[in-house]
């Protein structure tokens, strides 16, 4: 018995003494992704949307895409895709950094996405209760405004 408290301490004292350096850095952020974002996902770090080549950073809420042959980011559409709806359109989940820096390669990979049906279920449409506090910004709410079927009412309008 008196063997097996031994080996006991020792290995203790040992682990204790040589942490271990594998690290696992992982984190779930589906609050912070956008309603329009498809569902499936414990964390993304961009979305990849081929309709507009544009790709959307969701730890900052922008939107990154090229303007004059340099990568923008913003929290609003370039203007030419002000009235694009991101809820009917393909996203392609990418979690690695920069993902910018291969767009022809998503380019030619994802090409083939641009014009057709999503096919996938989106975080608002989910009843999942973890997307219960997804992220909401401006675009979302008009985009989501007008598409409610009383979209052109006004709250404390009486409509008879």
């Amino acid at each position: 018995m008196k063997k097996l408290l031994m080996a006991t301490a020792i290995l203790a004292v040992s682990a204790l003494l040589n942490p271990s350096h594998a690290q696992i850095n992982f984190s779930v952020n589906i609050g912070d992704q956008p309603s329009w974002g498809p569902t499936g996902y414990d964390h993304v770090e961009y979305y990849y949307i081929p309709d507009i080549q544009a790709y959307y950073y969701v730890p900052s809420h922008e939107f990154v895409y090229l303007n004059r042959g340099h990568w923008t980011f913003s929290h609003e559409l370039p203007p030419r895709y002000y009235d694009f709806d991101l809820f009917h359109c393909r996203k392609i989940v990418m979690n690695e950094p920069q993902p910018y820096l291969h767009f022809d390669e998503h380019r030619r990979d994802y090409d083939h996405f641009r014009g057709t049906p999503p096919g996938q279920e989106f975080i608002r449409d989910n009843h999942d209760d973890r997307y219960k506090w997804h992220y909401h910004d401006q675009h979302e709410a008009d985009e989501e405004w007008r598409h409610r079927p009383e979209g052109d009412k006004h709250w404390g309008e009486d409509h008879h």
